[in-house]
């Protein structure tokens, strides 16, 4: 094994960490009979080598040996060889990729392209793969050969010729994964790959697997779903949890029970058989023997696809390591290879899935589940019921699988929430901890949304203290999430846990944040946080541990805090200074007239025009004391700054001025060209305020609307106070538009916001605000 790895010349090239002369020891490392060792290698092949899904030359000069190894029965974990090759050459650069390369990308697109070619040029050998004796290397090869391989029809052909006779229930959901990978591939086999697909979904003996159909049907062929959709896939779950345990839920082997084959579905004469233009389909492989007492779902597959993908990382929905019950070790069954536990990022993920997947009978499911929510889309209203039948499951795993999905549906899509809030707040009474974190955490996240279920958080946060703050390892302790969820929705009954987390030697980060969602109700709050205050050492730890007290003031507009903040605002220190001042300059500001002796200290920072410092001082001095003739120099002054963000705080200071800065309307005009978009919008904004214009105004707001989705709320603050729009309007057409969007518009693939539902709902007030008594406005 290995011939010629000693003759590349691995010094000379570099991987993700620096030379890669330390490639062949990882190569060699894959191969060895040292289970920890074989994870580190692993570990070491994806951290280094094909870091972050980067393709080095190192990574090209890798694939031969990799292949090497999966075809090696010797060789144990060859799943995860298998599933290498795979992540390094299915890599699709489309068209619109290659258009948007630049010059410093190009080697790497380079190597993309040669590694795609170079892995699918040996694809051919997952054919074999496919019937291997190793449970793992089945589990994996599916997906390679729908990934890699350049003939989909003879793939799709040995799909279904395998799954018949395949014995472990989840590889047979891989087949059926790998079946719709290559319908989203290849669209033109879409419906023949959808006609089988409905076909197991209807016929096929395994719930599990008929659960797998529907899923992939979701996503490559959604009309071919039935429309009951929803009542037959709560059935198929009701199926899975009566399954007996001792098997996994999977069906008895071919030859038993009722007649068809394991997954199969019975002939029919209208079945169109497989065929295709470019080849015929190989013989089908020799069925692999069933591994002697198979224990479905020890060897949890990772998501290929992954969707609400942020939820699937989120760390507060990791198990706490005082929560997880370590799973009862069970000896390797016959073909399936052995982990251990390494403290390689590879075997800590192992271990978090086998403690998230410990007393599942069916660990897959939810991957299933998710793919049919990723697959069923825009249906809000089916994946809303779907949803709120697994959070009336009696199986605990299916609602914490059902409270983390209900978030990624409220962070994605718009809808009438009410019910699957108040069942997901029903969850927190549970006494698995796990459960109860997950709901409180997806809570946190609703704001005005978590009101179906503030009885239930009241509850739950007088029935844990322990849990009003988190402390961690690495950073200042923060608000627990229950307290969080109630404190943003205005609920007073957070305010004795705020009251607590007040009082500790450390106060949490985000305490000033909950406080300004209280509003009036945490107006009693306002002595401690004065007292808080006055006891901050300025040293170079003074940001951290005064900046929320100073928010929780600033929000609570407590003026009678004055004298403490402006000894912040003159002791600051020069490690994070700058930042300290601008939070007391906003506190001063937010105070307004109440602060009138700081107006000195104001005063004085504003003789240094031009800088940050004095457009905050300034904007303050403006709040407190309205004097135009001392504020109006210094923004225009700082107008004119080089540094964008410096702009745009001194256009937003000038609006707040009013017809008092009427003159500096033309310097505003001519921003609204710059190339900068937030700074024509606040730019434009400010022309508004200080002239009283609107055409122009409306014609930058509308323009930014669409170039940039992330605008849209500051867009529509401007219209909403400009009054009424008129029915017929440009501004009307947009805002209506926006009212009927289905899907939120900061939705992202791949990534949230904490406050981005909070961010959304705002943005529809708005537009519903400025849209009221439409027809008596002046918007053109």
């Amino acid at each position: 094994m290995f011939s010629g790895i000693d003759e590349v010349d691995w010094a000379s090239m570099e991987h993700a960490y620096g030379p890669a002369d330390d490639v062949p020891e990882l190569l060699r490392g894959l191969a060895s009979d040292d289970p920890a060792e074989r994870e580190a290698a692993l570990d070491g092949m994806y951290g280094a080598v094909h870091h972050q899904g980067d393709v080095y030359a190192c990574t090209l000069a890798c694939i031969p040996f990799l292949f090497e190894l999966v075809v090696d029965p010797g060789v144990q974990d060859r799943g995860g060889v298998v599933e290498l090759l795979t992540s390094i050459g299915g890599f699709d650069l489309d068209e619109d990729d290659e258009a948007e390369i630049d010059e410093d990308e190009i080697e790497g697109a380079a190597n993309y392209a040669m590694a795609a070619a170079a892995v699918t040029a040996g694809a051919g050998v997952f054919f074999e793969l496919i019937a291997d004796e190793d449970p793992g290397v089945r589990l994996a090869a599916p997906l390679a050969l729908a990934t890699l391989h350049r003939h989909p029809v003879r793939v799709l052909a040995l799909l279904r010729e395998r799954l018949p006779v395949e014995p472990d229930e989840e590889v047979r959901l891989a087949l059926v994964e790998a079946a719709g990978r290559v319908a989203l591939r290849h669209r033109p086999l879409a419906e023949r790959v959808g006609k089988w697909l409905g076909l197991l979904a209807s016929r096929a003996d395994s719930p599990g697997l008929r659960l797998a159909a529907l899923a992939q049907l979701a996503r490559c062929s959604p009309d071919g779903l039935p429309g009951d959709v929803v009542p037959v896939v709560s059935g198929l779950l009701r199926e899975m949890r009566s399954a007996p345990e001792e098997s996994g839920g999977r069906e008895e082997p071919a030859g038993t029970g009722t007649g068809a084959p394991p997954g199969g579905i019975p002939a029919r004469e209208d079945d169109e058989p497989e065929s295709g233009p470019d080849t015929t389909p190989p013989p089908a492989p020799a069925p692999a023997p069933a591994p002697a007492a198979a224990a479905v779902g020890s060897e949890p597959v990772e998501p290929t696809e992954p969707v609400e993908p942020v939820q699937a990382v989120e760390p507060a929905q990791a198990v706490e390591p005082a929560q997880a019950v370590a799973p009862e070790p069970v000896a390797p069954e016959a073909g399936r290879c052995e982990h251990v536990a390494t403290p390689t990022l590879v075997g800590q993920l192992r271990s978090l899935s086998a403690q998230e997947n410990a007393g599942r009978g069916t660990p897959w499911a939810a991957d299933l589940l998710r793919t049919l929510h990723v697959g069923l889309d825009d249906r809000v209203g089916d994946r809303t019921a779907l949803l709120a039948d697994q959070l009336r499951s009696p199986d605990r795993h299916q609602r914490i699988d059902a409270v983390r999905m209900s978030g990624g549906l409220i962070r994605a899509w718009r809808g009438p929430y009410e019910e699957l809030v108040a069942l997901v707040g029903e969850q927190l009474a549970d006494p698995e901890p796990r459960l109860a974190e997950a709901a409180s955490h997806v809570l946190e996240e609703l704001f005005g949304l978590a009101a179906p279920a503030a009885d239930a958080l009241a509850a739950r946060l007088a029935a844990d203290p322990g849990g009003w703050v988190k402390t961690w390892a690495g950073g200042p302790p923060g608000l627990g999430s229950t307290v969080k969820a109630l404190a943003r929705l205005g609920d007073a009954r957070a305010v004795p846990a705020l009251a607590a987390a007040l009082e500790r030697e450390q106060v949490a980060h985000d305490a000033g944040f909950a406080v300004g969602c209280l509003g009036a109700a945490a107006r009693p709050l306002a002595g401690v946080l004065r007292r808080r205050l006055a006891d901050v050492e300025l040293d170079e730890n003074a940001y951290d541990r005064a900046s929320p007290l100073l928010a929780g003031l600033t929000a609570l507009r407590a003026g009678e805090a004055t004298p403490e903040v402006l000894r912040v605002l003159r002791g600051a220190p020069e490690y994070r200074g700058a930042w300290l001042r601008t939070a007391a300059l906003r506190a001063l500001g937010a105070f307004g007239p109440a602060a009138r002796e700081a107006v000195p200290e104001l005063r004085a920072l504003v003789r240094g025009p031009g800088t940050a410092s004095a457009t905050e001082a300034a904007e303050a001095l403006w709040a407190v004391s309205g004097d135009a003739d001392a504020v109006l120099p210094v923004l225009i002054e700082g107008l004119q700054s080089d540094q964008v963000h410096d702009r745009r705080s001194a256009a937003v200071a000038l609006g707040a001025l009013g017809p008092r800065a009427a003159v500096v309307a033309p310097r505003l005009r001519g921003l609204l060209a710059h190339d900068e978009l937030w700074l024509r919008v606040d730019a434009a904004i400010a022309l508004w305020e200080v002239s009283g214009r609107t055409r122009e105004t409306v014609a930058a707001l509308l323009t930014a609307w669409e170039q940039n989705r992330h605008v849209r709320v500051r867009v529509a603050e401007c219209l909403a106070r400009m009054g009424p729009v008129p029915e017929g309007s440009a501004a009307a057409h947009v805002l209506r538009s926006e009212l009927v969007s289905v899907r939120r518009h900061n939705a992202m693939d791949g990534g949230y916001g904490s406050h981005d539902i909070h961010e959304d709902e705002k943005l529809l007030a708005l537009c519903r605000q400025a849209l009221r008594g439409a027809g008596k406005g002046s918007i053109p």
